[in-house]
């Protein structure tokens, strides 16, 4: 009876529907990483590690009532504030990039925190003024966005960057921002294509290395065997897995070693060379299962700080997923975004696994609330 009891207390907090999606991704993720790392186990086991750490995290932020996260948002902006500052100022270079903190006892990537923490301090503060909300609002959190945009965009780390405005752009959006300012950001988007096509423009605001990405995935040819090699790769295994796939563990690009990083930013070529379309579109379903039902917790959220960061934080999922696919695909530059719950890695996990338990929570408050 007590097994029973305590199963039933660990459950409680999980959204069945989010749980179920997400174990289906990790199960893809187990299947692909064996393949593409020559069917070693050790990197299954050390995703089995990162996975029990993952959603032991998700277990403990569902646990927590949305209004204990609303208290939390501003001391973990804040945080995040300080530990960007100290990269800065004291952080690891590695490949060119100053982007981890060595605080003695581990080794942090305080980036990775500010996906979280910015979405929560907008949806905080629009909470905080749901009642008269002003055009001052929105620049107060357009300045909220901005600081800790700027501090990773020096480290470099545009990947990183892109996913942070993107987690902030989707709670001004929800929390109502104007069609006449979302129009201007379009049009300046464009003008921003037209700016880094050319490396000479683009050098101004971006670095050499970023630039040249972005010529380099307009024309991949121009240096197949050097900095286009990666999208030529990617699309070829895509390409030859057709419709079917070549079976699992039969992928002669993963096996073969011509795909790079083919158990972190590229497990998606492998992915697509072994099960070819018919598993992408599968794997592109259970990812639209995931935002669905984030979706769907967003609308039915009891809160405006529930609603916001709900839907924040799911479109923050769909833009890992589509920037990762994009780039693979050779239809974006190569930014260095995982796949989601499925590339190799612990870090991201976490930082999305958290993310889930927040949507669960939310879920959670609602149910309890209707009782």
């Amino acid at each position: 009876m007590w097994i029973k009891r305590f199963a039933r207390r660990l459950a409680e907090p999980f959204d069945p529907w989010l749980l179920l999606f997400v174990v289906l991704l990790v199960g893809v993720s187990l299947l692909t990483i064996y393949s593409a790392s020559n069917e070693s186990t050790d990197k299954i086991v050390s995703k089995l590690v990162s996975v029990t750490v993952a959603f032991s995290a998700m277990w403990l932020v569902a646990n927590l009532k949305p209004t204990q996260l609303m208290w939390l948002a501003p001391p973990i902006y804040l945080v995040g504030i300080v530990l960007l500052v100290g990269v800065a100022l004291f952080g690891d270079i590695t490949n060119g990039a100053r982007r981890w903190l060595d605080l003695g006892v581990a080794r942090i990537q305080p980036s990775e925190l500010m996906k979280l923490a910015v979405p929560m301090l907008l949806a905080w503060y629009f909470q905080r003024h749901e009642s008269n909300l002003h055009v001052r609002h929105f620049l107060v959190a357009a300045v909220m966005i901005a600081l800790p945009l700027a501090l990773v965009f020096k480290q470099p780390d545009l990947g990183t960057a892109t996913l942070i405005a993107a987690a902030g752009f989707y709670v001004l959006f929800f929390a109502g921002l104007s069609w006449r300012v979302i129009l201007p950001l379009v049009l300046a988007g464009c003008v921003a294509v037209w700016f880094v096509v050319d490396v000479d423009r683009c050098m101004i605001v971006f670095h050499k290395y970023q630039c040249e990405r972005v010529q380099t995935q307009l024309d991949p040819m121009s240096d197949p065997l050097g900095k286009g090699y990666h999208i030529i790769q990617g699309t070829i295994a895509i390409g030859s897995g057709g419709v079917l796939g070549k079976g699992w563990l039969s992928g002669t690009q993963t096996h073969l070693d011509f795909i790079p990083e083919r158990t972190t930013d590229f497990i998606f070529a492998v992915f697509g060379e072994e099960f070819g379309l018919v598993g992408n579109i599968v794997l592109l379903l259970l990812y639209l299962c995931v935002i669905g039902r984030g979706l769907i917790i967003a609308h039915n959220a009891s809160s405006l700080f529930g609603r916001l960061l709900a839907g924040a934080l799911t479109l923050s999922f769909f833009t890992y997923a589509f920037v990762n696919m994009g780039m693979v695909s050779g239809i974006l530059p190569v930014v260095g975004v995982p796949l989601p719950l499925v590339s190799y890695g612990g870090t991201a996990m976490l930082s999305i696994l958290i993310g889930f338990g927040m949507l669960m929570s939310i879920q959670r408050d609602r149910k309890l609330m209707k009782r």
